[in-house]
């Protein structure tokens, strides 16, 4: 990338105009890696507590709908739990993103709490996850203060008291193990996601004229995509995304039509630049 095209990255992260959006790849700077970091292998990890049928071990979202039909949804609950439960520390990019102070948004598409974890020290924050229609009959999200305590009225809060919000649209296991991640979980969503109305409406304020950069993202799926695609709907015509991988002919179409620029390195290179920088100049 040009130093003039990572110049304006540094200084619309420094303003609040550019929205990290972190997927589960960011997880590979992490020099512990106790806790799954792709879909391929939080499914073996589940299947290895659940067997299901062949043709689904590869499958997260038919593998964890099997499991929720045939075992109860408290049974996937649990395996994703234990599948998150291991003890693991926030990484560079985890710290640098929580280090950032004018930042209004933070998206994070995966469930684990290292986010969560790395803004332990503050207390300007709160959280908005998706739940299940499974768990939550009538509730999209389920919001909660920096404490991980229920709270209604925090997304106003936020908005209101410019603070950051953490949106993480697949849920998290903190505080209260929430997961969208069934077949049935999915389909829920995004049969509503066109209108927006899975998304909470303070992310759709804040999300208003800013920039995306995903990091740890791929857009190989429908899912990937169209979580992309609704979460970035109505912001600015610019974004980023680093795939040191050449991107797949769905990928690349989909990056095209949406002006998501691509920065052909690998993560740890750009975090290392991003992570070395005096962000302020």
């Amino acid at each position: 990338m040009t130093e003039p095209g990572f110049a304006e990255i540094l200084r619309g992260i420094d303003t609040g105009a550019v929205i990290p959006y972190l997927g589960p790849g960011v997880l590979s700077l992490c020099t512990e890696h106790s806790v799954p970091k792709s879909p391929a292998e939080l499914v073996a990890r589940i299947t290895a507590q659940s067997p299901v049928p062949a043709k689904l071990r590869n499958n997260l979202g038919g593998a964890t709908q099997f499991i929720e039909n045939f075992k109860h949804r408290q049974t996937l609950r649990r395996a994703m739990n234990t599948a998150f439960a291991p003890a693991a520390k926030p990484n560079a990019l985890h710290r640098f993103v929580a280090e950032q102070t004018k930042l209004r948004l933070v998206v994070y598409a995966w469930y684990d709490a290292l986010l969560c974890q790395a803004h332990a020290a503050r207390s300007d924050w709160a959280l908005v996850q998706g739940a299940s229609r499974a768990d939550h009959r009538e509730l999209w999200t389920r919001c909660f203060d920096a404490s991980g305590t229920l709270a209604s009225d925090a997304i106003a809060e936020t908005v209101k008291e410019n603070t950051l919000l953490l949106y993480m649209p697949l849920g998290c296991v903190w505080p209260e193990g929430n997961y969208l991640v069934s077949d049935s979980d999915y389909v829920e969503v995004l049969t509503e996601i066109d209108i927006q109305t899975p998304i909470p409406a303070a992310v759709q304020q804040l999300r208003a004229g800013r920039n995306f950069l995903f990091l740890g993202c791929r857009f190989n799926t429908q899912l990937e995509r169209q979580m992309a695609l609704q979460i970035m709907k109505r912001s600015s015509d610019q974004h980023w995304a680093v795939l040191a991988d050449e991107p797949t002919k769905n990928e690349a179409h989909f990056m095209k039509i949406y002006n998501i620029q691509r920065i052909a390195e690998p993560l740890e290179e750009f975090v290392a630049r991003l992570t070395s920088k005096d962000i302020a100049q």
